[in-house]
């Protein structure tokens, strides 16, 4: 099976000099947890919920808020993106999925075409749901 019949179609995507605001707004408001990078519509790197909960100060939205710490909404996607991720072909096996997600640290996998645009993303639960 390839991985174009369980990959999420229509992936988000953000550019490098967009705000961690813009980055945040879209993981507060949809049940995803990668967001690609893409600059003239090719694929540069991919952020992760995580990558920005690492980004942002813990005390934004808290009675504890300073002007200090909205500043970290500031930052850049540019700064706390992956760069030149590990991606896949629409026709790849899930199982080269299955075995990059063994091998490397990393919870998504970009698929682009042959021109590295991104056409949708594989994740460790896509492939879970699809093994149920």
């Amino acid at each position: 099976m390839s991985v174009s019949r369980i990959m999420s179609v229509a992936p988000v995507t953000v550019s490098m000099d967009d705000p961690l605001s813009k980055v945040k707004e879209l993981f507060d408001r949809h049940r995803f947890h990668h967001l690609l990078v893409a600059e003239a519509g090719q694929l540069v790197g991919v952020v992760s919920d995580r990558d920005l909960l690492k980004a942002l100060s813990p005390h934004i939205g808290k009675l504890s808020e300073t002007t200090r710490d909205l500043a970290s909404l500031n930052k850049r996607v540019h700064q706390i993106t992956t760069h030149k991720p590990i991606v896949l072909a629409p026709t790849a096996s899930v199982r080269s999925a299955i075995e990059i997600f063994k091998s490397h640290p990393i919870s998504c996998i970009p698929i682009v075409d042959a021109e590295n645009r991104p056409l949708g993303i594989v994740s460790w639960r896509d492939i879970l749901k699809t093994l149920i």
